[in-house]
C-alpha cells in the first residue's frame, strides 16, 4: 500500500534531514546515555520539546553525579512535565540502576531482547519508551508506537482504527505490521517514524 502523496513529497523534501538526525543518534556519546534515558522517562504525556529542555538542564546541572530532587525543574511553566512528582522520583531512582542499563546494552542480547529487558528494568518504561531510548542512542529497527505514529498508520490505511497497544503482545503485533509496511514501501522504519512525526509537527526533534 503506497504512502499518501503529500507524505511522499514531505519525505523527498526532508529525507536528508531525517537521515542526518538518525546518524546523530548513532554518534551520541556513551556518557550522555543517562540523559537520553531521562528524556524518555519525561516524555510520556508531555511535549518532546519540554522533555528535551529538561534533559539539557539536568545534564548542565550534572544531575547524575549531584543527585538532587529535580521536581521544581519538571514543574516549571517554561517546560512543564506532567506527573512531575512521580517522574522526579523515577529520575532519581534511575541513577541507582543505570549501571544495569549499561550492562544490558553491553550484553550479547539482540536489539529486541535488549529492548524487552530494558522495559522491565527501567521504572516508567513501557515498550514505547524502551524503543525510544534505544533509537535515541543509535539502535535501529524498533517501532516507537506513540499516538502520532498510530494515527498516521490509520491515515495511510494500514489500520481501520487506532490499534490497541496496551499489552506487550499487542505492541509486538502492531510493530510487526509497521515493519512490514516500511519494507513494502522501501523506507526504513526509523526514517518512517521521523517522517510521520515531522509531517505532523513540522520539525524533527527525537
Amino acid at each position: 500500500m503506497p504512502l499518501d502523496p503529500e507524505l511522499i513529497k514531505h519525505y523527498q523534501k526532508n529525507k536528508d534531514k531525517i537521515k542526518l538526525r538518525l546518524l546523530e543518534f548513532k554518534q551520541i556519546k556513551r556518557e550522555n546515555y543517562f540523559y537520553e534515558l531521562c528524556f524518555c522517562i519525561c516524555t510520556p504525556q508531555s511535549k518532546a520539546k519540554s522533555a528535551l529542555q529538561v534533559q539539557n538542564k539536568l545534564q548542565s546541572l550534572d544531575f547524575y553525579n549531584k543527585r538532587f530532587n529535580p521536581v521544581e525543574l519538571l514543574n516549571s511553566p517554561l517546560h512543564y512535565i506532567r506527573f512531575h512528582n512521580q517522574k522526579s522520583e523515577r529520575l532519581i531512582k534511575a541513577i541507582d540502576y543505570f549501571p544495569d542499563v549499561l550492562a544490558i546494552l553491553d550484553s550479547n542480547f539482540s536489539t529486541i531482547e535488549k529492548r524487552n529487558t530494558l522495559q522491565k528494568v527501567v521504572n516508567g518504561f513501557g515498550m514505547k519508551e524502551a524503543s525510544h531510548f534505544m533509537r535515541n542512542i543509535g539502535y535501529e529497527g524498533l517501532a516507537i508506537l506513540d499516538r502520532h505514529i498510530l494515527k498516521n498508520l490509520v491515515n495511510n490505511g494500514i489500520f481501520k482504527k487506532l490499534p490497541q497497544i496496551n499489552t506487550k503482545n499487542n505492541y509486538l503485533e502492531t510493530e510487526k505490521i509497521f515493519n512490514d509496511f516500511a519494507k513494502d514501501i522501501d523506507i526504513p522504519i526509523d526514517e518512517l517514524d521521523l517522517l510521520f512525526w515531522s509531517y505532523e509537527n513540522g520539525e524533527i526533534i527525537k
